[in-house]
């Protein structure tokens, strides 16, 4: 559900920002905007159960660092369907949710392993 709705914020993300910054620099800042969702969003529901020992801009900043396999996976099928499939360029939303699914294995087991890993409370 999570990786949805993220896919779903990189898109308006895309279509909203690409008449300002044009399709490179919309699909780019897309990008973080949607994992800054998707990181809430685990946050408050998927890793709920998870003591969050750090501060919420400190997992914010590790869940970035955690996903930037995930970053290079995802934009990278991006900008390659964008080059050699015209279509992408015009629907973008495509592009969008195949980069989405090359990236979500690797962003998920990150996540869990390097930022939402079990941790005793504090004492």
């Amino acid at each position: 559900m999570v990786g949805v709705t993220g896919l779903m914020w990189d898109t308006l993300a895309v279509y909203g920002f690409r008449p300002l910054l044009g399709l490179t620099g919309a699909t780019l800042l897309a990008y973080f905007i949607a994992a800054s969702m998707n990181w809430l969003a685990n946050r408050l529901w998927t890793f709920r159960h998870v003591v969050h020992a750090d501060r919420p801009l400190v997992q914010w900043a590790r869940f970035l660092m955690a996903n930037s396999l995930g970053f290079v996976m995802n934009r990278g099928m991006v900008f390659t369907l964008f080059l050699v499939a015209p279509l992408c360029r015009t629907i973008p939303v495509l592009a969008l949710a195949a980069g989405s699914l090359t990236g979500l294995v690797a962003n998920f087991t990150l996540s869990h392993r390097m930022v939402f890993r079990h941790r005793q409370p504090p004492p």
